[in-house]
């Protein structure tokens, strides 16, 4: 079942990110749950969740930006893309970015954009086949610490 993810989905989601790029889950702390209220509380910021027999599989996040080009519409931005190893190759990760781009028709985006840190060719052509390009932009990145 995909859904946009509840108060309760936190600690579910922290454990999930440890099969994204995450050693370890951060300390319960004051700007973990300021951070999380934040977001929950955000029109703009979508949380995608797919669930299996109540397992928390799969996720992806969808952050509507507001914009004054292009007619002033918003465009989507997907980030935090994960499956469960265990659960890989099922097409759950595809229902959250369906579910993802659902949102962004709903709010007029004239486009969605995602990056991927990967270089996996299996990775790229996933996102190839979920209808995202890799020749249109070139991303540049400057880590901040």
């Amino acid at each position: 079942m995909v859904r946009e993810a509840t108060k309760n989905d936190l600690n579910d989601l922290l454990q999930l990110y440890l099969h994204l790029h995450e050693d370890k889950i951060p300390e319960d702390s004051q700007n973990l749950r300021e951070t999380w209220e934040t977001i929950q509380g955000d029109r703009n910021h979508h949380i995608i969740l797919n669930e299996v027999n109540g397992i928390l599989v799969s996720s992806c996040v969808c952050v509507i930006i507001p914009n004054l080009t292009r007619n002033v519409r918003p465009y989507a931005f997907v980030e935090n893309v994960v499956t469960h190893e265990k659960y890989r190759g099922r097409g759950y990760a595809t229902e959250c970015l369906n579910y993802a781009k659902q949102i962004a028709i709903e709010n007029n985006c004239y486009k969605m954009m995602l990056l991927t840190g990967s270089k996996k060719q299996s990775t790229l052509n996933f996102y190839a086949k979920a209808g995202y390009n890799n020749t249109d932009k070139t991303a540049f990145i400057q880590w901040l610490e």
